[in-house]
């Protein structure tokens, strides 16, 4: 492995990606810092799924018993009419051998303790400016302070801030699916632990999913036209899906209300992040900041964890030669990216009925009408 002494990077975003990220570099000798907007690690979201090469990667971490002793799963689903009749219902008796589902918050956790002794975290700030020169990058943050880099990997998301400062805005690189999503957490059980039961009616989708003892209460729907809302306004998000709910049947009103009272909410819209590089000067992207393909994908953390690491893999092979290892990066990771978001955008029709017709269909059939 090659040791890089004394080599300064900053990492923004202190989630899947970004941990990752550090904790690779942290290995080759690094001196890493994460900074994160947020006071601590964010907490909530739905459950990622570990599968495919994300599997040999935290392999590599050793975090793989970890995720294994926690993992969790469905043990059916369910597809309800409007009087709450499973029309349809899919038995899953055995959890499989090759997909490892756990909760975010616990994988989130499993990766900042592996690095929160050897790592500098910087919370509740974030990066206002930069300016490359020479063999450095310059950052300036809220607080006024400024910091001198040799690299700076953004690793904050779809709606990143080191995109929009460095690359350009949002819009040049979102491509709106036509569909949005909400996610709240009740801290109980509103249905049989392990079920996963799916409503819908045209164009709107409810979802309710049962695991240790809570229930993730799940809203999609697909407007005529773009909504435009501030993704920074949860009060705005909820009175969006309070409108767009009201007049939908089976459990949706009782559940719009739970939506009111959780502590744990999101809401966005599915897109995709579509970049011609992710890297520009010393500056890379990092999963969703980078190549988001959406929730559809059922790969958000894992991407995120096979981004970080290809890049690392690849600043490693190349001695640390960043230039070499950004290209390497942006040749050697895209048809993996390009093929991921291709099957989300598939999956995303098929998960949300336009028509009564389909709706029968999906409640006969399941997802494979």
């Amino acid at each position: 492995m090659e040791i890089q002494e004394g080599k300064k990077v900053l990492i923004s975003g202190a989630s899947f990606a970004g941990m990752t990220m550090a904790f690779w570099l942290n290995k080759q000798g690094y001196n890493v810092t994460v900074i994160e907007i947020g006071r601590y690690l964010k907490m909530g979201g739905t459950p990622v799924d570990i599968k495919d090469e994300t599997i040999e990667i935290v392999r590599r971490m050793g975090l793989f018993d970890q995720i294994k002793a926690h993992r969790i799963g469905p043990s059916k689903w369910e597809f309800k009419n409007k009087e709450d009749v499973s029309e349809h219902t899919v038995l899953l008796e055995k959890l499989p051998d090759n997909e490892f589902e756990i909760e975010r918050d616990k994988l989130l956790h499993m990766l900042f303790d592996l690095i929160k002794n050897d790592v500098e975290f910087i919370f509740n700030s974030s990066i206002t400016a930069l300016h490359e020169s020479g063999n450095s990058i310059e950052v300036a943050f809220k607080d006024g302070s400024q910091g001198v880099y040799d690299l700076l990997f953004g690793c904050d998301g779809v709606h990143s801030a080191v995109r929009k400062i460095w690359f350009g805005e949002e819009k040049l690189y979102s491509h709106f699916l036509g569909q949005y999503f909400s996610i709240a957490i009740a801290d109980r059980l509103l249905v049989e632990e392990g079920a996963y039961q799916m409503y819908a009616e045209p164009n709107k989708g409810v979802a309710l999913y049962a695991y240790n003892a809570k229930t993730d209460i799940i809203f999609t729907f697909r407007p005529e036209t773009e909504i435009q809302y501030d993704f920074r306004d949860p009060q705005q998000h909820k009175r969006i899906i309070l409108e767009q709910f009201a007049s939908v049947s089976w459990r949706t009103p009782e559940l719009l209300m739970e939506l009111l009272n959780s502590k744990s909410f999101y809401f966005d819209k599915f897109c995709q992040i579509k970049m011609p590089s992710w890297t520009k000067g010393r500056v890379a992207l990092v999963g969703d900041a980078g190549y988001c393909a959406s929730p559809a994908a059922g790969m958000g953390g894992s991407l995120a964890i096979i981004g970080a690491t290809a890049l690392a893999d690849a600043l490693e092979k190349n001695a640390g030669n960043f230039e070499l290892a950004f290209e390497t990066y942006n040749r050697d990771l895209r048809p993996f990216i390009e093929n991921v978001q291709a099957g989300a955008v598939e999956t995303l029709d098929k998960l949300l009925p336009k028509t009564e017709e389909e709706i029968r269909l999906r409640n006969k059939n399941g997802l494979d009408f």
